[in-house]
């Protein structure tokens, strides 16, 4: 069989919603990634919360996609922390972040710092963002650009933030409405799709020999992307219709089924 790109979101894919890496899914990638094919794992984590899923997989070569495609990693052991950042996209997030704490100031947001952690205007609650957090005026969360703001209410639903975007209007920026009650906003433009059409064309992998899976409205663009788009089970429904076929949920080993025709 040919090398295929293989785009594997996270958290609900990979991981379960609590964190915990199953075997059957474990046993699944390696299959898949000694059977000669290109694992890219493609996530909203930052890079600091992706290292550690690359670590589990045993994933040392390649490509990683995080922060939703703003940033792209090359994973090289010999470099010092294990990868190289082959690409960057930033935006200036002060517009789109004034409007949004205008109309909820109560939210939690945290701009990230790439490789560093994040600048927060209140702290997030222990184990929400991994990564150094630094409290700081909002000039200073708003003086530079950055590859993601990231807003997250915990006493809110998803469905909350889906109707403030709605409701507020954003331009200029690419959002996704995460499991929970997150927010994420990118460059305008830039998406798990359209980073790892760039990745695709460093590997020189023909469009037809892409597969990607995930569970969240942050990976539509990558599920339209690829030749094989798989939702998981319990996905929302416009993922599902972006998709070209469902599995089972993480829980059911549903990317292990998903991944047996490339093993």
């Amino acid at each position: 069989m040919e090398p295929h790109l293989v785009a594997l979101d996270v958290d609900g894919t990979i991981l379960t919603h609590a964190g915990e890496l199953r075997p059957a899914t474990r046993d699944a990638i390696r299959a898949v990634a000694d059977a000669g094919h290109h694992i890219v794992v493609s996530t909203g984590r930052s890079v600091l919360a992706t290292t550690p899923v690359l670590d589990l997989l045993g994933l040392s070569h390649g490509w990683a996609i995080c922060s939703n495609g703003a940033v792209t990693l090359e994973l090289d052991p010999a470099a010092p922390q294990g990868y190289r950042i082959a690409d960057t996209v930033t935006f200036d997030p002060r517009a789109a972040l004034t409007l949004v704490m205008e109309h909820a100031p109560h939210i939690l947001v945290a701009v990230e710092e790439v490789g560093v952690g994040f600048k927060v205007a209140r702290p997030y609650p222990e184990g929400v963002l991994q990564g150094e957090q630094v409290v700081v005026p909002f000039e200073q969360l708003v003086d530079r650009p950055t590859t993601r703001v990231t807003f997250h209410d915990p006493d809110a639903a998803s469905e909350d933030f889906l109707e403030l975007v709605e409701r507020i209007g954003l331009h200029g920026v690419s959002y996704a409405v995460g499991y929970t009650a997150w927010l994420d906003l990118a460059p305008e433009g830039v998406s798990k799709g359209s980073a790892l059409e760039l990745v695709r064309r460093r590997l020189g992998v023909e469009p037809h020999l892409t597969f990607a899976a995930g569970d969240q409205r942050n990976d539509l663009e990558m599920l339209r992307w690829a030749a094989r788009g798989v939702a998981m089970g319990g996905a929302p429904p416009e993922v599902v219709d972006a998709a070209d076929e469902t599995t089972g949920s993480v829980d059911e080993d549903g990317l292990a089924h998903a991944l047996r025709p490339l093993a």
